[in-house]
């Protein structure tokens, strides 16, 4: 792939959201970020890095909110980024401009099991 310009190679990304491959500078870089002063209690915020240099292991997706929304659905975010906590997703939301972030966030509602949960008992069979 070329850059913006065409003169040159550009490394190529994979988005988080829709797992299609496309160039780096057409990507939303997302870091985690924490605050430091309160320890490992506080929450990760995810956090958007539209110029590419904020420290540490870092997320892409298409900056879309179709994209944002699978990458959210599909908890892609703690997966890219080697997390195994809650993330609050936010601050990207809002540079996306996506509404209702904590219904796709995946906040608790109630219990909601897929539809593969409900027809399947523990071995993996379907029951009848």
């Amino acid at each position: 792939m070329a850059d913006r310009t065409g003169l040159r190679a550009e490394p190529s990304r994979t988005c988080v959201g829709c797992r299609g491959m496309d160039s780096w500078s057409a990507l939303l870089r997302v870091v985690a970020a924490t605050d430091r002063d309160a320890g490992d209690t506080s929450p990760v915020t995810l956090r958007p890095d539209p110029r590419h240099r904020m420290p540490g292991r870092g997320a892409w997706l298409h900056p879309t909110p179709d994209c944002f929304e699978l990458a959210v659905r599909r908890k892609a975010f703690g997966r890219a980024l080697r997390l195994q906590v809650a993330l609050d997703v936010s601050a990207v939301a809002r540079h996306l401009g996506v509404q209702d972030t904590q219904q796709r966030s995946g906040a608790p509602h109630g219990s909601h099991r897929s539809v593969r949960d409900q027809s399947t008992n523990q071995g993996g069979l379907k029951t009848l």
